[in-house]
């Protein structure tokens, strides 16, 4: 999506949770970067930014979940291409459970500039190069390869802890425990249990309220099955394709 010009009016963008499905770790960097292959899809439960003419983030909904002020993804996100603009964002992804909402309203803030050079974006997150492009996608690297895949309607429901699971510890975590299989397709799901052991209690909750095995978002701490199973304190949602 193109900016438009100074003085053209309001830029409404949505910026789609992104949902890692499977996850494997496939190495380390030299510099300390884990390497990754993984398969992410966007989904329709969104935050909505709205661009309008002037500086600054208001937030009207929701919080950016302890970010300074100026240093958000999305004030970081508009320093990175050179654009200024007085966003409006709505926040509807729950901040903290490995959803990407932070890495998803910068690549709103790209597409709305017409920037997608997935180098610029991750740079700014190892999240952010699939949230540019949305969809489904086999994602490795650091996360800055992007391979689009078929599109598949799919629904999913998820649990949202009211925590989160530091995506560095849980990394270091795994190096710790040298390097396990998750058997559920996470890898990483071992070491966020090892970080933060309050997970266990509502990966069993989501499995006795569905009968099915839940498994790990990413790093975490969102459990997710799929299927449709609205309940208290869970959240329905489906698989939306690419942009354009």
């Amino acid at each position: 999506m193109a900016a438009p010009e100074p003085g053209a009016g309001l830029t409404v963008v949505t910026a789609p949770a992104k949902l890692t499905t499977s996850l494997r770790v496939t190495g380390v960097r030299a510099d300390g970067y884990h390497l990754i292959d993984a398969e992410m899809v966007s989904l329709d439960l969104a935050d909505e930014l709205e661009f309008r003419e002037g500086d600054g983030v208001e937030v009207v909904e929701g919080d950016l979940g302890g970010a300074a002020p100026g240093d958000d993804l999305v004030s970081r996100a508009l320093r990175a291409v050179g654009r200024r603009a007085h966003v409006i964002l709505r926040k509807r992804i729950p901040p903290g459970g490995g959803l990407g909402g932070g890495s998803a309203d910068a690549a709103a803030v790209l597409r709305w500039a017409g920037c997608d050079d997935l180098e610029v974006a991750v740079r700014l997150g190892a999240d952010v190069p699939f949230c540019v492009r949305g969809g489904r996608a086999r994602v490795t690297g650091i996360g800055e390869v992007v391979e689009p895949l078929p599109f598949e309607p799919r629904t999913y429901t998820l649990l949202v802890p009211p925590f989160g699971c530091p995506t560095p510890a849980v990394y270091a975590k795994w190096d710790e425990l040298g390097g396990p299989r998750g058997e559920g397709g996470n890898d990483l799901e071992p070491a966020a249990l090892a970080v933060e052991p309050r997970l266990a209690a509502y990966r069993d909750a989501l499995g006795e309220a569905t009968g099915r095995t839940p498994r790990l978002a990413g790093s975490g701490s969102t459990w997710f099955v799929e299927g449709a199973f609205p309940g208290e304190g869970r959240i329905v949602t489906r698989t939306v394709p690419a942009y354009g």
